[in-house]
């Protein structure tokens, strides 16, 4: 398995034969491998200013606690030791990987943003519940509110996963990913090939 973590450090875009190809710039610099298991690895990237007695005892092989982490279940290369740094370089041009990625917060949304309900009518009397969600259950049978039910609340800020995302280009510790990548800048992303 090849797999890298990288900050996103925006979009751009790049010409090639007359078209234009929107590309996402994730910068990989400085990603570790911090530990390594009979099931898997861990890499890291940055380094924790403040690190607890704990976790430098978790991370004492590596001799610094990584900023952020992030695991990975499957075999990595046997050459590949705690504390080696991991390039680029790794992956090549034209490679279909899976990205993986914290979606933006957008905060406390209704339900026609969050779920794309279509509201109440804006005539007959109506006046102030235009964006409402209306009915959410039936009355004595179940007399609940059923799990699941789609209603008003925190939107984004969820785990996200595109696969079959193409590499276009590899310059020095930059990767440029075909199109958008979910996050905002300055985020952590996981690129990886199983």
């Amino acid at each position: 398995m090849k797999a890298l973590l990288g900050i996103k450090k925006g979009m751009t875009r790049i010409f090639d034969d007359s078209r234009v190809i929107p590309v996402t710039i994730v910068d990989t610099h400085g990603c570790i491998v911090s530990k390594l298991e009979v099931e898997g690895f861990e890499l890291g990237i940055g380094e924790k200013k403040h690190p607890t007695k704990a976790m430098q005892g978790k991370y004492k092989a590596l001799k610094k606690v990584p900023l952020q982490r992030r695991y990975f279940k499957g075999k990595t290369n046997e050459e590949i030791k705690v504390g080696d740094e991991l390039k680029a370089e790794i992956f090549e041009e034209g490679e279909k990987v899976t990205v993986v990625a914290k979606s933006k917060g957008k905060g406390f949304a209704g339900v026609v943003k969050r779920w794309g309900f279509a509201g109440g009518p804006k005539t007959h009397g109506q006046s102030d519940k235009l964006r409402s969600a209306g009915s959410i259950g039936a009355g004595t049978d179940p007399g609940r509110v059923l799990k699941g039910k789609k209603m008003a609340g925190r939107m984004g800020q969820e785990r996200t996963t595109l696969k079959n995302k193409k590499i276009v280009a590899i310059n020095d510790s930059l990767l440029l990913i075909s199109g958008p990548i979910p996050g905002a800048k300055g985020d952590l992303i996981a690129v990886f090939k199983e």
